[in-house]
């Protein structure tokens, strides 16, 4: 018959527990009368998890690339169904839960997440510090960043279909996998469920693979890599507007926000400072959204795609050239001022800074918008490649 579902389990050093993930997925095709395989997904086990696999009626795929996601990727490869659902290999999540998630997929859900605090968390089964803290705090910022309204994104069992998981081209080797599916899924705006499911401790007899901290990190970063506008120009804009408020604002002299506190010159170098740093901040957000596009990192493309239309090397060295030429000149007028002084005290240093700022970034945006044509945002080339693909 057929294969309807592929139940895939990553594995390394399972022994103790793999034949009660194998045996409880087989007994729930049997009672709900689905037509499904199991794949093992080895990713180089010493002990003897690859006999307990094959013993107990699971298809092995042997990984030899080390990490999680590389597993979960070969074991995806080798399946057979249209559905697809995973799950972790230490007998925390029931996989007689497998009909559950494929009864859902069925209604048309692209992906279904297993939701671990509405289902259930056994006393032991998750360190308080992931339950409290650092499983709600990634959910909370993944949904904030990325808008996929769901509970618990780093639910290790999940199921999706074999379309969806085609579409997605997910590319994480490590656990970042779990999170990349979820934020490129949330960014093409699959249709998510969740069902709830209870999460059991382990029955794997040795320390868990994941570390807290580092782990937590990754994820944030993951994250933050994925989300140019919140890693770049966010913060970008915020230090440009309030660099170029107190160059502005102090232009005309010292300002005094209290009887004892003066504001002056030095404080309009760091509004030229800050000002120059927003800039380039927001240029390397540019290349950033650029190289996520061409990659297809982000799939929300459209809005990019009409600033692309529209941007050209050309209008970017206009740009840039304006600002150049304006504050070449107004150092220019203040170099005649100070030369028709006889070359004495310079007392324009209000002046050279705001009209050399200029001049600087002039320079930034003409040799940026050289780089972000090399990344290859020309008109022609760019956008009709990447819609052929």
């Amino acid at each position: 018959m057929p294969v309807e579902v592929s139940v895939v389990i990553p594995c390394l050093n399972e022994a103790n527990s793999l034949a009660f993930c194998v045996d409880k997925a087989r007994a729930a095709f049997r009672a709900s009368g689905l037509s499904g395989e199991v794949i093992v997904a080895d990713n180089g086990s010493t002990d003897a998890s690859t006999q307990v696999a094959e013993e107990h009626g699971a298809r092995l795929v042997r990984v030899p690339e080390r990490g999680y996601g590389a597993a979960l990727q070969a074991g995806i490869a080798a399946a057979r169904g249209p559905f697809i659902v995973m799950g972790d290999a230490d007998d925390s999540y029931d996989f007689t839960d497998v009909p559950r998630f494929v009864e859902r997929l069925r209604e048309g859900y692209e992906i279904v997440m297993g939701n671990r605090f509405q289902g259930g968390i056994k006393p032991g089964a998750m360190p308080l510090l992931h339950k409290y803290f650092g499983n709600p705090g990634l959910t909370a910022l993944l949904n904030f960043m990325f808008h996929a309204r769901i509970g618990d994104s780093y639910c290790g069992m999940r199921g999706f279909t074999r379309d969806l998981y085609d579409r997605l081209d997910v590319r994480s080797t490590g656990m970042e996998f779990a999170l990349e599916m979820i934020i490129k899924a949330a960014q093409i705006g699959a249709r998510i469920s969740e069902i709830p499911i209870i999460l059991w401790p382990d029955k794997r007899g040795r320390p868990p693979h994941l570390r807290s901290f580092r782990d937590g990190w990754r994820s944030l970063r993951f994250m933050l890599m994925y989300a140019p506008n919140w890693l770049f120009f966010f913060p970008g804009a915020a230090l440009l507007t309030f660099g170029l408020f107190l160059v502005l604002w102090l232009l005309p002299g010292p300002r005094g926000i209290s009887p004892r506190v003066i504001l002056d010159i030095h404080t309009m170098i760091f509004g030229v400072i800050f000002t120059l740093l927003g800039a380039q901040i927001l240029s390397i957000g540019a290349f950033a959204k650029v190289f996520c596009y061409a990659e297809r990192f982000d799939r929300r493309s459209v809005s990019l795609n009409r600033i692309l239309r529209r941007v050209t090397l050309e209008s970017g060295l206009l740009l840039g050239g304006i600002l150049f030429l304006g504050g070449f000149a107004g150092c220019a007028w203040v170099a005649w001022k100070w030369a028709a002084g006889g070359f004495g005290p310079l007392h324009e240093v209000r002046q050279v800074l705001f009209w050399s700022m200029w001049l600087f970034l002039g320079l930034q945006a003409i040799f940026s918008s050289f780089f972000l044509s090399m990344l290859g945002i020309s008109r022609g080339t760019f956008i009709g490649d990447y819609e052929k693909r």
